[in-house]
């Protein structure tokens, strides 16, 4: 399967998760050396979710993360546009819907809380994406999205680059169902804004008090914010 480029065609990315789905969960751990339990634990922790809650979780992929936020005793509902993703999810015990981060299927002020992980730099329009998602929370409630980020110490940043052009590639042809997609992510994350140039777009989508908390020296940023 030929990876998605980075103008972000949708049916061409939803095609390449397709593609991943069967290994993804898997593949993931491996490349992030098993930090990726504790990130999915963080973001959670900051929404500060409660009992009772409504909450979404875009771009959920197989919902390892819904079921993670669901631990809160909120009430998650996983939101993904790749078919195989979520029929890689079933049987996890969480709702499960198919959508489009650019036009959700819910209502107006639907959720308490809303979340996207490693999934807003995939979407075609980014700004369209944080608006659709300010849409669907009530008045108060809360976004995060956990997204990878830029390191925050030179030299680490160096290192980290260098895995994810080189290293990367070489790890996904051994563990990964479609290594190509995993070249077309490792572009996507270098290319991705900043911390302050990502809170910037969050901030002009609507959403207010933004700020952000580097994990794992800024490989990972969460970006929480305001409705």
């Amino acid at each position: 399967m030929p990876r998605a480029s980075l103008n972000k065609q949708p049916h061409e990315v939803a095609a390449m998760f397709d593609g991943v789905a069967r290994r993804y969960d898997r593949t993931n751990t491996v490349l992030s050396f098993g930090l990726d339990r504790g990130w999915r634990r963080q973001t959670r922790q900051v929404l500060a979710l409660r009992p009772g809650e409504r909450v979404l979780d875009l771009a959920a992929g197989t919902a390892v993360s819904t079921v993670e936020l669901a631990r809160s005793g909120a009430t998650v509902v996983a939101c993904d546009f790749s078919l195989g993703m979520l029929r890689a999810g079933r049987g996890r015990g969480v709702p499960l819907i198919a959508g489009d981060a650019l036009a959700l299927p819910f209502a107006d002020a639907t959720f308490d809380a809303v979340t996207i992980a490693f999934g807003l730099r995939n979407v075609a329009d980014v700004g369209q994406a944080l608006r659709e998602l300010a849409r669907v929370t009530r008045r108060g409630g809360r976004l995060v999205v956990c997204e990878f980020s830029r390191p925050v110490v030179p030299a680490f940043r160096t290192v980290y680059l260098e895995y994810l052009m080189r290293a990367l590639p070489e790890v996904t042809r051994r563990v990964s169902s479609n290594p190509a997609a995993y070249v077309y992510l490792a572009e996507s994350i270098r290319a991705w804004p900043d911390q302050r140039a990502l809170a910037g777009r969050i901030g002009v989508a609507g959403w207010q008090r933004v700020g952000w908390r580097n994990l794992t020296g800024g490989i990972v940023a969460l970006h929480r914010a305001t409705r």
